[in-house]
């Protein structure tokens, strides 16, 4: 991609996050808003920042686990280190897709295979969905009774559908490398080709795919978990039964690569999905600038580990540029 579309794409991006920020401003009582993060309880703010330092546990793990049914072997310190460091970039980068790239780059500067490096990163990010369409399916049938009948009805056939597109999606993926040998003299078209041969090593694994599932749902599950402490932390009437089905949907929403970080899509999410519950537009905003800005702030400290390994701005420039010149996708072994 050339620096003007990359500029353009970034300004995009600026553009979306803006709007929407805006638009759900708009709609809310700012007087109501702030008054109610004033008044956010301390005790819940620290037991949601011990909830997130978890998540980065429980993410490196699942990252691990991804990796090992590829057949790269490395550490849980080892891992656990470089997903900090990951989510640092994760934040501060324009995309969360920049810092898969820098994950990438860390393991295979860690000596992984740039193969397993790779697929490591992008089945990872299918298992990251897979885990969120299987926690609301499982949270699903106690939480219907939450809402009217005819929210319930339309949400039965939406879980069923992400259900039957995430089984359908692993299957399609899987089958890729069935594409002629005649295409397969295409960079993309050969990439696709290991992809898939690597998609059936993880997910046609019984004890591979449960492994990095459940590592998948726990994460989902914790960061429910981060929401309802902070919603209780503002004194709003939500359940964590309701945060186990609202929001691993916003966190679908927010993981799309049209806004910076997230931020913006996330915001207009919240208020739509605890909206449904009788959440307020007010209250569900202030839960959720409150959720990034907590995530941001303890992502911080990754940058800092960053530099004290050494790391540069410079050298990750390189690194990625020479992990792209290399990588499967470039026609390269």
């Amino acid at each position: 991609m050339s620096k003007n579309k990359k500029w353009l794409l970034l300004a995009l991006k600026i553009l979306i996050s803006g709007a929407l920020i805006v638009f759900v401003l708009s709609r809310i009582d700012l007087a109501t808003a702030k008054a109610r993060l004033s008044a956010v309880a301390p005790g819940m703010l620290v037991l949601a920042a011990l909830a997130f330092l978890f998540q980065y546990v429980v993410c490196a793990l699942r990252w691990r686990s991804v990796l090992t049914a590829l057949g790269g072997r490395i550490a849980i310190p080892r891992i656990i280190h470089l997903f900090y460091m990951g989510t640092f970039f994760h934040q501060t980068l324009p995309a969360s897709v920049g810092g898969d790239a820098v994950r990438a780059y860390l393991t295979y500067r860690d000596g992984i295979g740039l193969r397993i490096s790779v697929s490591g990163i992008m089945l990872e990010r299918v298992c990251t969905i897979a885990g969120l369409v299987l926690l609301v399916a499982l949270a699903q049938p106690a939480f219907l009774p939450r809402v009217g009948a005819e929210t319930g009805a339309w949400m039965v056939y939406v879980v069923a559908g992400a259900t039957a597109a995430m089984i359908g999606g692993i299957v399609f993926l899987s089958l890729l490398d069935r594409i002629p040998e005649t295409y397969r003299r295409w960079r993309a078209v050969a990439a696709l080709a290991k992809l898939a041969a690597d998609t059936r090593t993880l997910f046609f694994n019984p004890l591979a795919a449960f492994r990095s599932l459940a590592w998948s749902v726990l994460g989902h599950a914790n960061l429910a978990l981060a929401i309802y402490l902070l919603a209780r932390g503002l004194h709003l009437d939500v359940g964590l039964l309701d945060c186990l089905a609202l929001f691993p949907p916003v966190l679908l929403m927010t993981a799309l690569p049209i806004s910076i970080a997230g931020w913006g899509v996330r915001e207009g999410s919240m208020v739509y999905a605890f909206g449904l519950i009788g959440v307020a537009a007010s209250d569900a905003l202030i839960l959720s600038v409150l959720y990034g800005l907590l995530t941001l702030v303890l992502a911080l400290p990754g940058g800092l580990v960053w530099l004290a390994g050494g790391g540069s701005t410079k050298e990750l420039t390189q690194g990625l540029a020479a992990t792209k010149q290399d990588s499967p996708a470039a026609g390269k072994p």
